[in-house]
Parts: C-alpha cells; structure tokens; sequence
C-alpha cells in the first residue's frame, strides 16, 4: 500500500513502470566548508534521511515510455534548495533536453536552504531558465507538487508546468506559514495554501494521489509526445449534410438543453482526454472547456465552448478567455494541433466582464489564434453568438455541424436593433447567412457534418463523425510544410467577403 506521502523513492517506484529506474546522480558538490557546522548538518541529514542531498534524478520508463524524473526529498534539510542541489537538478533538466525525454518533477520543498543564502537563493535563475530552454525545445514538462512545496521551488521549477496535478491536502504557497506568522505577528489564512484551493483557483490541473497521478501522466503523455507524421484515416462513407435546413429551424435545434456539447464529444469519441484547469494564474471560467486529447491517432489540445455551464447561467468572460489563450500557448510550445469548439450563446455581459477586459481579451485571442504556429481546426458545434464565438474561430480548416450557426448577435438581438422588436429574429436569421450552409458558400466553413436528423437523437453516431473528421482534418495540417501554414491562414480570412 502506497504511503498518504511517499517520499521521492516511493513516489518514483508508484509512478514509473516496475524496475525502470536508473539514477542519473553523482556524488553532490561540497559546498560546506570541512569541519563547519553546516558540514555537520548536511552530515547528519545524510544519515537520517538515507539522501544524499535533497533532490533526486534519473530516467525509467511510463507506460513503457522513456522519461526523465527530478523529485524533492523533504527528509533531506526540509527539501531545500542550495548549490548542490541546483546542480544535480539543472544537470538533469538539461540531459532530459539533450536526449529529448519529457520531464517528470515531483518538488517537495521548504524553498531556498538559509544556511547558503543569497548563492542559494539566486539558483532559482538556473533552474527556471534549463526548464524553460527544456519547454522551448518543445518538450514536454508535467509536475506533481507534493506537501509541502514553498517558496523558491514553488517560485520557479514547480509552478511552470504544461500539466500540473497536486498531491491532496499538500500546503503549497510561497511563504510558508510559520514564517509568516513569526514576521507578521499573525497566522495566516487557513485553508488558502492547500492543494483543494489551488485548484479551485485555475492554479493546478488536478488533485489526486500518486497512484493516479501516474494515470494523469500516461494519459497526458499519450497526446503531448504523440507522433506527428500520422497517417491518413481510410476513407470512410459518410452521409450527406442537409443545406435546405431553414436558418431558425437550426438555431432552436442548437439551443436545445440536450444537444451534445463537447463534453459528450470528448466522453464518446476521444482517447487519453486529460482534462486541464483555469489559466495557471488564479483565474477560471466553467464555461470554457480546457483538455489534452486523442481523436483516432491524432492529438490536440481542445478549447471548448461548454454549453453544461451555459445552461446554469454562466457565460463566457474575460477569465474564459484568458483560459482558452493559456491552451493556445500550450499547443504553440509542444507542436500540438489546436481544436477550438464553438458553442456559446454569447459572451458575460455584466460589470464584472467590462472591468475584467472582456473586448482586450477578444482581441488577444483573435491575434494569437490567428498567428499561431500550430495546425488549428475549429469546429462549430453549435450556437456562435457574439465575440466569444469570434474569438476561437480564425483557423487554417472550420467544420460546422449541421445545425450550428454564427452570428454577431442572437438573432433576437439584431432583430430589436433593426425594428425595436425581438419578432423579426427568424426573417433576420435567415436573411443574415447565419447558417452553417451559408457559412460554407461564403468560405468562413470548409466543411459541414451531417446530423441524421439531429445531433440531439444520435449522439454516439454523431460524435464519432465529428472526431473522424476531426483526425482526418488534422492529420492533413501536419502533412503540410509548417513555414506557410500562418501566411495562407491570413491570406484566406483577408479575402473573405471579397473573392
């Protein structure tokens, strides 16, 4: 039975596959001064911990896939972080990046070792900069932060993570609170440093213990080390879209309570789906989908429009978005293709959303969707009202089921602006080429999914057409040359409505 808090061993021994491991430490820089005090100390946390410094590296396997790990030793001065272990770590952060291994880290740390100071303090640069130069190569970097993970090592190596999950109940924060309170004269807030709420903020990805951490890890692994050259799904008959479907007919079959979502998407048509949570910086919306998944053989990263926190009220706001512009980022570092879900009845209206930037955050997401150097497929799954509809459509292929539409506005709207009544909605939808049909015939959508009848009555079947193309779309985008992929994107939006 594995232990609530297993040390760095045992942690290794739960999550790499059975008998993989290989030690890539040496013996540690002797950084103490012989006979001093420290040396003493460092001495007598050898023998009780059974560590020899505070950090532990090497490689095994997950799931029978090569991987590097660098763990924390709390046992060890409180898993502090000085000159030694600097070292080991960044040695092994920048052999993961040499041999292009993902990077597993597992910090448990009181932060920066005092008895070294401002030389120990000043390796978090070291260490941020080998982790950075490791994720701008493209690879991949997942941390488990353990109780309890503080300061400087949550400052730096722990909290820059493309998927991060959090041991349960650990206190992670960047001053701890016995420190806090001897400066302040004050505790500090309970509950504020624990795992649970930094999830609740958009802070970590997951809480969950080592055994399933390990699950989190295969299966985000499954997507971000995915292969790129993948091959083509045979061909497949598919049925044939309606285009005779009248505009509001479409629009009241999208807005129904059980049409899928992409949540239904993602349960029945998709593989390795590891959910991602918030923007990594204290924000999160329930509105906007955030995931790691497969569809057939080709991975992605997935921003979905998620019409189950439509359906309590909660629109899309500026935090949404900034989400959705996190995923973005994501899939730029690693390669990964890009899929945005459409399917918003518009975004948050309220102070709240114009104080938060809502209309900046629009922007920002049109200008890194549209220059971004990943492939990028955007599906219209089924309502697309307003700017948050906008924000996740620039991309290089836009599918559309059936019965999706785009719009400015709702249809309602735009009808009490023309004739200062809502009555007109259904003549102006159809007069406004809302429809997925219209969309096509005006180049905003290369490609409709038939539903038959409707989404809403075959749901499996439906889901599993729209993942089809989905892998079909993408495996195309990664056969193309990656250098033009961002000049033909703004050349086919700059033209639209003028070729």
């Amino acid at each position: 039975m594995t232990p609530e808090r297993p040390d760095a061993r045992t942690l290794i021994e739960v999550v790499l596959d059975p008998g993989s491991w290989v030690s890539w430490d040496r013996p540690p820089l002797e950084i103490a001064p012989p006979g001093s005090d420290y040396a003493a100390e460092l001495a007598a946390a050898r023998n009780k911990s059974g560590y020899d410094e505070s950090v532990v590296t090497g490689e095994g396997r997950l799931d029978g896939r090569r991987v590097a790990v660098v763990a924390g030793e709390f046992s060890f001065l409180a898993g502090s972080i000085g000159v030694a272990a600097a070292e080991r770590l960044v040695a092994a952060v920048e052999r993961a990046t040499a041999e292009r291994l993902p990077l597993l880290a597992a910090p448990a740390s009181g932060g920066t070792r005092m008895q070294e100071g401002a030389l120990a303090f000043v390796q978090m640069i070291k260490i941020t900069a080998a982790v950075t130069a490791h994720k701008e190569a493209g690879l991949p970097y997942v941390v488990y932060l353990r109780h309890p993970t503080t300061g400087g090592v949550f400052a730096s190596w722990g909290s820059l993570g493309h998927v991060t999950a959090a041991e349960p109940g650990a206190m992670i924060g960047f001053l701890g609170p016995r420190v806090f309170e001897s400066l302040y004269g004050y505790r500090f807030p309970k509950g504020v440093q624990e795992s649970e709420n930094l999830f609740a903020h958009g802070l970590v990805d997951a809480v969950v213990p080592a055994a399933q951490a390990r699950e989190i890890a295969v299966r985000a692994l499954g997507v971000l080390c995915a292969p790129k050259d993948l091959p083509a799904p045979p061909p497949a008959t598919e049925p044939e879209a309606r285009t005779d479907v009248p505009a509001w007919d479409a629009i009241v079959s999208s807005r129904r309570d059980d049409r899928p979502g992409v949540r239904t998407l993602l349960r029945l048509a998709a593989t390795d789906v590891t959910p991602l949570n918030g923007t990594g910086a204290g924000e999160s919306d329930p509105g906007l989908l955030l995931a790691l998944a497969r569809f057939g053989s080709a991975p992605a990263v997935v921003l979905g429009q998620d019409r189950r926190g439509a359906r309590s009220g909660l629109k899309i706001g500026p935090a949404g978005l900034r989400v959705a512009r996190r995923g973005m980022k994501l899939a730029e570092e690693l390669g990964l293709p890009l899929v945005t879900v459409i399917d918003t009845a518009g975004a948050e209206l309220s102070k709240a959303a114009e104080e938060g930037g809502l209309a900046g955050e629009i922007a920002r997401s049109l200008a890194d969707l549209v220059m971004l150097d990943a492939p990028t497929v955007c599906l219209l799954l089924g309502q697309g009202s307003g700017g948050a509809a906008l924000a996740l459509l620039p991309a290089d292929r836009v599918l559309a089921a059936q019965h999706a539409w785009l719009s400015p506005l709702p249809p309602e709207g735009a009808s009490a602006i023309l004739y200062r009544t809502v009555d007109f909605a259904p003549e102006i939808a159809q007069a406004q080429g809302v429809r997925a049909a219209d969309l096509k015939r005006d180049g905003i959508v290369d490609r409709i999914i038939a539903e038959c009848p409707d989404a809403v009555y075959e749901q499996p079947a439906f889901a599993k057409r729209v993942a089809r193309a989905l892998e079909e779309e993408i495996a195309t985008l990664l056969a193309e040359p990656a250098g033009d992929r961002v000049n033909r994107r703004i050349a086919r939006y700059r033209a639209v409505g003028t070729s």
